[in-house]
């Protein structure tokens, strides 16, 4: 067991945390699926992963809360023995423009994306191994400016400027720090809401016309994860072209 790496992946009972989790298992890293509310989906992470030959386990709680997430972090240790790799793609995204979405929401917003951002982070400097490697996760909307997106884009916003103050405060520590930036993803986040004239018209806009995959960030966070050690403090546009 020594020998392998060991992933926690945030938000890993569907969409982008289960495809990371489940690249990352393909690569025979042993991944802690992490999730919020939903333990059944996140058992299917961990069936999947284990009918394919992998390791994984999961591990419930709130991202926001420091408690649980130390907790998270120690479930790691007692099953596999250490943590090598934070994924981190748990995140909620309610829209509205800035002039009606209330303070409530805003602060819900700041929370689970910006505190428990901080949150995973923090543990994950004190307790990841030599060789780690932390991946967040902010979105090309950082830089698109969209109507109704403001609130979320400004905790993705704090996210990049966090992991970039990070990546230098842990010199010397072999652990890299990177963020990747998705663009539309086709999850079930994505489409909720959307008709499907929105959706085909937000995909037209990619020079490659199409929405992404789960897969196609999954690739990248498997590279960060392992062979990319030479990528550090850096935000990784992952959409394809769009912005």
């Amino acid at each position: 067991m020594s020998d392998t790496r060991i992933a926690i992946v945030t938000g890993g009972s569907g969409g982008i945390g289960r495809a990371v989790a489940e690249r990352l298992a393909t690569n025979g890293v042993a991944v802690v699926v992490h999730y919020s509310g939903n333990q059944a989906r996140a058992d299917e992470t961990v069936a999947s992963i284990v009918a394919a030959g992998g390791q994984a386990t999961a591990c419930g709680g709130d991202v926001a809360d420091p408690d649980a997430m130390a907790a998270l972090f120690q479930h790691a240790t007692d099953v596999f023995g250490g943590v090598d790799v934070l994924a981190h793609t748990a995140g909620i995204m309610p829209l509205a423009p800035i002039a009606q979405m209330d303070l409530d929401t805003f602060d819900l917003i700041q929370r689970t994306n910006v505190r428990g951002t901080f949150v995973l982070n923090q543990l994950a400097a004190r307790r990841l191994r030599s060789g780690g490697a932390i991946i967040n996760f902010s979105s090309s909307l950082s830089r698109l400016q969209m109507p109704t997106y403001g609130p979320y884009a400004a905790s993705k916003g704090a996210v990049e400027a966090m992991a970039l103050i990070l990546a230098r405060e842990l010199r010397g520590r072999d652990i890299t720090v990177n963020v990747i930036a998705p663009g539309p993803t086709a999850t079930p986040l994505f489409f909720e809401g959307k008709s499907e004239q929105v959706i085909n018209h937000i995909a037209s806009l990619n020079p490659m016309e199409r929405l992404g995959t789960p897969a196609d960030i999954a690739e990248v966070a498997a590279f960060l994860a392992g062979p990319a050690r030479w990528i550090n403090g850096q935000v990784l546009y992952t959409n394809g072209g769009a912005a």
